[in-house]
């Protein structure tokens, strides 16, 4: 398969794949790597990748694959995490200068919920300062613009999310919405949000 074709899987395709051995959690990743290195800085959807992290838990993924271990629904499928949910050890600024530091010392239920279902988290995604409006830039990292068209935005709060979908740097994403903070996103890039 070609790079691009890996990186544009859902993640349902990406689970069945992997599950089937007919692609290895170790590749996925790569290649997701490689298109985030070319696109994201174009349009600025992750701020914080998990690079190393994510190889590592794919190599483990992909042993699993090969001792024929109990593997969970979303096993080998790599997903961004949106800058406002917390990540044990991994840097959640909620796009403020007030948290720019701050590293969580607990994972957000979510976060632990596709961890356990076999899912590799990949990066951190940005949003505007605490999720508080429909378009993402913040003074840590900056604007979001939607893959589709530069001068445009990827909406928010969950901006960074719904770009690195639409872009093809994430099968899944993990937002939030108050206020139409996935639904704003969503429509803005094209993607289906929940």
């Amino acid at each position: 398969m070609r790079i691009d074709d890996v990186c544009f899987m859902s993640a349902v395709e990406t689970a069945e794949l992997v599950r089937h051995k007919k692609i290895s959690p170790v590749e996925v990743v790569g290649a997701l790597l490689v298109r985030i290195e070319r696109v994201n800085p174009k349009i600025n959807a992750y701020c914080t990748l998990l690079a190393d992290e994510a190889r590592t838990i794919a190599r483990e993924a992909e042993a699993s694959v090969m001792r024929g271990e109990k593997l969970g629904p979303l096993h080998g499928v790599p997903f961004s995490i949106k800058d406002l949910v917390f990540t044990k050890g991994i840097r959640t600024t909620g796009g403020s200068k007030i948290y720019e530091n701050f590293v969580p010392e607990a994972d957000a239920i979510v976060v632990e919920r596709l961890k356990a279902a076999g899912a590799i988290p990949i990066g951190k995604t940005n949003t505007p300062e605490f999720g508080y409006k429909g378009v993402t830039d913040n003074l840590i990292f900056g604007i979001t613009r939607n893959p589709w068209n530069l001068e445009r935005t990827s909406g928010g709060s969950s901006g960074g999310a719904g770009a690195s979908v639409a872009a093809g740097l994430a099968p899944l994403a993990i937002g939030s919405d108050g206020g139409g903070s996935i639904r704003i996103p969503s429509s803005f890039c094209g993607i289906f949000g929940l």
